[in-house]
């Protein structure tokens, strides 16, 4: 007998203890990463994230005797749907003790909210917006989780597997990259030849230029050109842009930031890649991913101080017309050369949709293996 409750989220108190039954069921995973509680509270409420301007979102809790089991968020991104031309709910936020009845209830609750609102199809796990998680881990369990990408247990697949329908919709991969004492030399060829045929060149942004004439907002502006293509994505909206400018922008080490501009066309913004040390051991020295009393010490040691040996690449993106002339190599050879200058050992490249030969292709020229795999599934509901 299902003995599960369900409970929605109504309150600030049903928010807190919703982003708490994470922390709790992975406090003794040696692998995770705890979320940072300032900006999981963020996403979450709807008052404060710009994505919910476009999508409409509940979010449950699953009860046993009083006590929390599993959560899960219901998301229709309404601007993704209009799009893509279908009618998908979405689920995130999905985590769960190893029993079927409650995950399965979960994943029921989402079913339902979706076909309440007319929708035929149920995708996860999927945050928001592309710049949130994506995807379920279903190989590298035992990897370091990275502070941007999903980590869970390995019966999590098998509750989604159980669950009558579901199908692989969308793979990413990790990749982990060992920074060499310099970069290759046939990669290097290849930036710099593209480099000199077409008057590309690499820029270092300016505190300035950042903060006072619109790069940062430039640099996500271009990400929903470079990005329309992929997979699930909807463009992101100025209030969500601006956001994303102060999130992560501002507080990012510029070096560690590559722009690419083309000399031909009055140094027009043709590519940008954005990196940063990794924070992971960090964020593991927070209590329940909060700042105090010393969390914020570990952060700033490894932000301004480098003191992590791996760092994180997090966006990279080249306008379409320039991806055929190599615009990306320009990117990476001056990525690298910066990793080497800082010390990095490892550059732990974030998901990235396993059909986008173009940038996985870059790794041949590397010591470069796909150490973690998260899967998008779907099922038809309606």
């Amino acid at each position: 007998m299902n003995d599960i409750k369900i409970k929605k989220v109504e309150s600030r108190h049903d928010l807190e203890t919703f982003m708490q039954f994470r922390y709790d069921l992975y406090r003794d995973d040696p692998y995770d990463v705890p979320y940072l509680h300032f900006d999981e509270l963020f996403t979450l409420r709807k008052d404060r994230n710009a994505s919910f301007d476009d999508c409409e979102c509940d979010y449950f809790l699953a009860y046993r005797n009083d006590k929390v089991v599993g959560r899960v968020a219901a998301i229709i991104n309404k601007k993704a749907n209009t799009k893509w031309n279908n009618k998908i709910v979405r689920f995130g936020w999905f985590d769960f003790i190893d029993d079927y009845d409650v995950s399965h209830t979960l994943l029921d609750t989402v079913k339902e909210w979706g076909l309440e609102r007319g929708m035929t199809q149920m995708v996860g796990p999927m945050g928001f917006a592309d710049t949130d998680r994506e995807g379920m881990l279903v190989e590298g369990f035992d990897s370091m989780a990275t502070a941007y990408a999903n980590h869970n247990y390995s019966y999590y697949p098998k509750h989604i597997e159980e669950y009558h329908g579901f199908r692989k919709d969308n793979d990413y991969v990790e990749m982990l990259v060992k920074v060499p004492e310099k970069v290759p030399e046939k990669f290097a060829k290849i930036a710099d030849m593209v480099e000199k045929r077409y008057n590309l060149h690499v820029h270092k942004l300016t505190r300035r230029e950042l903060l006072k004439e619109g790069y940062g907002q430039e640099i996500f502006s271009m990400l929903n050109t470079t990005y329309k293509n992929l997979y699930g994505f909807a463009e992101l909206n100025k209030r969500k842009i601006d956001q994303l400018v102060e999130q992560y922008i501002k507080i990012a080490d510029l070096n560690l930031v590559s722009i690419i501009v083309d000399g031909n066309n009055d140094n027009k913004m043709v590519g940008f890649g954005i990196t940063f040390p990794s924070l992971s051991e960090a964020q593991r020295k927070t209590h329940n991913g909060k700042l105090l009393p010393f969390g914020w010490y570990h952060l700033l040691k490894a932000i301004k101080w480098k003191r992590a040996d791996t760092v994180d690449m997090l966006l990279i993106g080249v306008l379409p017309e320039y991806r055929s002339k190599g615009a990306n190599a320009i990117i990476f050879k001056d990525l690298v050369q910066q990793y080497i200058k800082y010390g990095f050992k490892w550059a732990q490249a974030m998901p990235q949709m396993e059909t986008n030969h173009g940038i996985l292709s870059n790794w041949q020229y590397f010591d470069a293996h796909i150490n973690k795999r998260l899967r998008c599934f779907i099922k038809d509901i309606g």
